[in-house]
């Protein structure tokens, strides 16, 4: 069974922050799939991964694709077929518990600076830990990453 992380955003957008979670979890040789609620907002986000600095190319594409399978991010508003090992969801994208346990890593990102994110995380995080899922809630408040909580560890 794989853990869940929480990254609540309060210094750095979700595109900001994708960046280095993303070149981390491929740097673990690791295939993601990159779930949102809406297929505009994915489309934002494919285009803020294709500018961002030439340094940190991310290899990614949107989901409908012939090649599918051999993204090693796939950006969906659905369940993968590139076969990942890491999920990671924004905007309060739909994650249950067996999704959780088939991954490696899951994460969810959401600005803390919303309301509504912030209600959906607490129920995404009551329903995973309930469920018996490992989770790890992550603040960046002070500048810089650190574990604020966690449960079933």
């Amino acid at each position: 069974m794989g853990d869940v992380y929480f990254y609540h955003l309060t210094n750095r957008s979700v595109e900001e922050a994708l960046t280095p979670l993303l070149t981390r979890a491929l740097a673990q040789g690791w295939r993601v799939a990159l779930r949102g609620r809406d297929a505009g907002r994915l489309d934002r986000l494919d285009a803020a991964l294709w500018q961002g600095p030439n340094d940190a190319f991310l290899p990614h594409g949107r989901a409908g694709g012939p090649h599918d399978s051999r993204q090693p991010v796939l950006l969906t508003t659905g369940v993968a077929t590139n076969d990942p090992v890491c999920l990671m969801g924004v905007d309060g994208a739909e994650i249950d518990a067996d999704e959780v346990t088939k991954m490696t890593r899951t994460c969810i990102l959401f600005d803390g600076l919303d309301g509504d994110a912030l209600s959906r995380a607490r129920t995404q995080w009551k329903a995973l830990t309930d469920a018996g899922c490992s989770a790890r809630y992550w603040s960046e408040e002070s500048g810089k990453w650190e574990e604020k909580a966690s449960r079933n560890v």
